[in-house]
């Protein structure tokens, strides 16, 4: 795996940051320049420079940032083409991978990087380990799952699509300079390609996909003992419907389903505080693991009293009926039924001494002061 260090060098992504925190990465290439709001950035300004080198736009003429590809949408603005800019100040740095993975080109919609981070740390997904994927998309996860493996580990994606597996792949190769060798691209649908791996020889599996329970058949079959299955999903529909399956399969622990929230602060001098936006919910994590073939998974010891799942839309009329009496006669001690009824008595009562207080005109508050009534 290669480690950019030192001066850039063409062909190599760079990210520009503004004063303002504005981000902009592209690739370097000999004589070639990098448009921005406030002029050009040159290539060959950057090409031989280290990370953390300030590099400033030249001066060019508006006309340059015209919209090239519907110029329609800056006809009204005539200064655009008119007014020499320039002159503005940007720091260049190598982007890290979550900011690589925000800014590269999407086939698909993205995993964030708040739910990656999950991924690998709950999946517990480490150098070395054997991981299958289903799911590229753009390849946002496929890079962190590269990353987390190593060269002495290995992954094998499953994608159904096969331009989005040469997104995938595209995004891949551009970040690391080559193509992993130790990543296996295959495309087609899961089960059917899941089906000429060998059995039980992945550690983890990664599903990021529209119904995984209709794959968990495969998944236990190509995963090892004690193997982690994640699982992405992103409505509550599909969290429960997999979290039921799992349980109904016998072979899979108890899943652990979470979200994350991500908030970012503000932090300068005296104004410190929460930022006025978030990241909320992108989608829900369902974490299990695979029990030993012939052995089925422990189960938490349900309370019959509490029925989660009958449908009461299916229940016959006198069902339905009897349901309804029973969540109306809710068991209550009778001990605590009389300290409910002595609390309500005597604020019942309080309110009543109020009453008739501020009918006569005045009451005497709790420290014995009088006060007249308005």
């Amino acid at each position: 795996m290669r480690v950019r260090r030192g001066a850039f060098v063409a062909g190599e992504k760079v990210q520009f940051t503004d004063r303002k925190g504005k981000k902009i990465t592209d690739q370097l290439v000999p004589g070639g320049s990098t448009q921005t709001e406030h002029g050009l950035i040159l290539h060959d300004d950057v090409i031989g420079a280290v990370e953390g080198t300030v590099i400033t736009t030249v001066h060019a003429k508006r006309e340059a940032q015209v919209n090239q590809v519907y110029p329609e949408k800056d006809k009204n603005k005539p200064w655009k083409s008119s007014r020499a800019i320039g002159g503005w100040e940007y720091a260049a740095m190598r982007p890290r991978l979550a900011d690589y993975v925000l800014s590269m080109p999407r086939g698909a919609q993205i995993m964030y990087p708040k739910d990656i981070a999950q991924v690998i740390q709950l999946g517990d997904i480490r150098s070395g380990l054997r991981v299958l994927e289903s799911g590229a998309g753009s390849g946002a996860m496929s890079l962190n799952l590269l990353d987390a493996v190593g060269e002495t580990g290995h992954l094998t994606t499953i994608e159904l699509r096969s331009e989005f597996a040469r997104v995938a792949e595209a995004n891949a190769t551009l970040y690391y300079g080559e193509k992993p060798a130790w990543w296996r691209l295959l495309t087609g649908d899961f089960d059917s390609v899941a089906a000429s791996l060998p059995e039980h020889w992945f550690d983890r599996i990664m599903l990021d996909m529209l119904d995984p329970w209709n794959r968990l058949d495969q998944a236990y079959r190509v995963i090892a003992p004690g193997g982690v299955l994640v699982c992405y999903v992103t409505t509550t529909t599909q969290m429960s419907r997999l979290a039921e399956a799992l349980r109904a399969a016998g072979c899979w622990t108890e899943p652990q389903i979470q979200e994350t929230l991500e908030r970012t602060w503000k932090a300068q001098g005296l104004a410190v505080r929460p930022d006025h936006q978030m990241i909320g919910h992108t989608g829900f994590l369902v974490i299990s693991r695979a029990m030993a073939s012939g052995f089925a998974a422990l189960k938490k010891r349900e309370r019959y009293s509490k029925d989660t799942v009958t449908d009461v839309d299916e229940l016959t009329d006198e069902q339905r009926e009897a349901r309804l009496e029973e969540l109306e006669l809710r068991d209550i001690s009778d001990h605590k039924l009389r300290k409910v009824l002595r609390d309500l008595d005597r604020q019942v009562h309080e309110l009543g001494e109020i009453s008739e207080s501020e009918e006569s005109g005045k009451y005497q508050n709790p420290k014995g002061a009088e006060q007249s009534a308005d």
